[in-house]
């Protein structure tokens, strides 16, 4: 398949996504981006247009010896991002998950946000 196309399906795929959320509730949302080593995660207010958090693996001081899954390393990007929300008052959120099926490292990073305390 042509990578021209491709990315237009990924992009309306990530735009179908978003329009239904944004169109149901006005609370902040969490967008997830997924490169091949690392994973980020901000939580964005659509009516100011602005990052209110936001953290990622990179920014995470873990253990650069140690071999960690993915998973894991999605799921404590996602209790930072919480306890940084929940510091900033933000308690209620949607989960964007952009292009990216609900699986794998997206899932953890949003069982993260639920451990955290923050509500999906």
């Amino acid at each position: 398949m042509n990578i021209k196309k491709i990315q237009q399906k990924r992009q309306r795929r990530a735009i179908r996504v978003r329009a239904k959320l944004v169109s149901k509730s006005l609370k902040p949302r969490v967008s997830v981006f997924r490169s091949l080593n690392h994973i980020y995660a901000q939580i964005i207010d659509d009516s100011k247009q602005q990052t209110l958090v936001s953290s990622s693996s990179v920014v995470l001081k873990l253990d650069k010896n140690e071999k960690i899954d993915k998973k894991a390393i999605a799921k404590a990007v996602g209790i930072d991002l919480a306890k940084k929300a929940i510091n900033a008052n933000i308690h209620d959120v949607c989960f964007d998950r952009g292009s990216y099926l609900y699986h794998g490292r997206v899932l953890s990073l949003a069982q993260g946000l639920r451990e955290g305390g923050l509500k999906l």
